[in-house]
């Protein structure tokens, strides 16, 4: 590199040493997952990965995913910034780690639900659980939207997952799309919920949409949203409103192979 060439930076301007072998193929499971994350050199630390992901969690916990970057996490564990690309060299790797740390949430005491053999309603419970589990971490639909590599944490929900469906009697492919559409399914929930919950905090909002939405079903253009606006409610409790949807989706996977 010449002296007058600057090198990658951070988000914030600090300068940032990138894995030479990562290449354009992004990040290497064997090597975030399998490898000691400790730094080989110089005198042991006095913090570590697990401590880095924490505080970064804790951070997205409090003020959303944008708040997390690696000198807001540095200062937290009371490191330098450059200190924490030894075990995070970008943003995309600590998102990884933090991912799979909650993921410990949904195992910690065990299996998260006990087989019952009726596969449908053990999945419901797996996704009430994943519910629970986004609302206590806001920021983590948002952080599943792009293709994760499951951690150590993901893989033994994952594996209690495909117990539960060994009844249906689908192949392997077919089990791991079920957890990943119902994974999906849940965020995407989620993520919708969050949203709704924050336009009803606003009562002028909430009162626009409502009359925005008797206008268009007066207007006689839309007479099929008139019936359905026109049609006894439903619960509008978000619980509720996620169990009818769920309930869709689980009744109607084909269990056929």
């Amino acid at each position: 590199m010449n002296p007058g060439t600057q090198g990658p930076r951070d988000e914030e301007g600090a300068a940032v040493t990138r894995d030479p072998e990562a290449g354009a193929a992004g990040i290497d499971p064997e090597r975030l997952w399998l490898s000691d994350p400790q730094p080989r050199r110089g005198r042991r630390p006095a913090y570590s990965r697990e401590a880095i992901t924490a505080a970064a969690v804790a951070l997205a916990d409090a003020e959303g995913l944008e708040a997390v970057t690696m000198r807001r996490v540095a200062a937290r564990v009371g490191a330098g910034v450059m200190s924490l690309y030894s075990y995070a060299p970008d943003k995309e790797t600590l998102l990884e780690l933090m991912v799979d740390h909650v993921s410990g949430e949904l195992t910690a005491t065990g299996p998260p639900t006990t087989p019952t053999g009726d596969w449908r309603a053990d999945l419901k419970a797996v996704a009430h659980l994943q519910r629970s589990h986004m609302l206590r971490h806001p920021w983590l639909p948002a952080a599943l939207a792009t293709r994760r590599s499951p951690g150590p944490n993901t893989l033994a929900f994952l594996e209690h997952v495909l117990a539960i469906l060994r009844p249906t009697g689908l192949d392997g492919a077919s089990k791991l799309e079920v957890f990943a559409q119902l994974t999906a399914f849940v965020s995407g929930h989620v993520g919708h919920e969050l949203a709704q919950a924050a336009a009803a905090a606003s009562a002028d909002r909430a009162a626009a949409e409502a009359r925005y939405l008797a206008a268009v079903a007066a207007d006689g253009q839309h007479p099929e949203l008139a019936a359905a606006l026109a049609s006894p409610g439903r619960p509008l409790a978000p619980e509720a409103t996620f169990g009818r949807f769920l309930g869709r989706l689980i009744d109607g996977l084909d269990a056929a192979p």
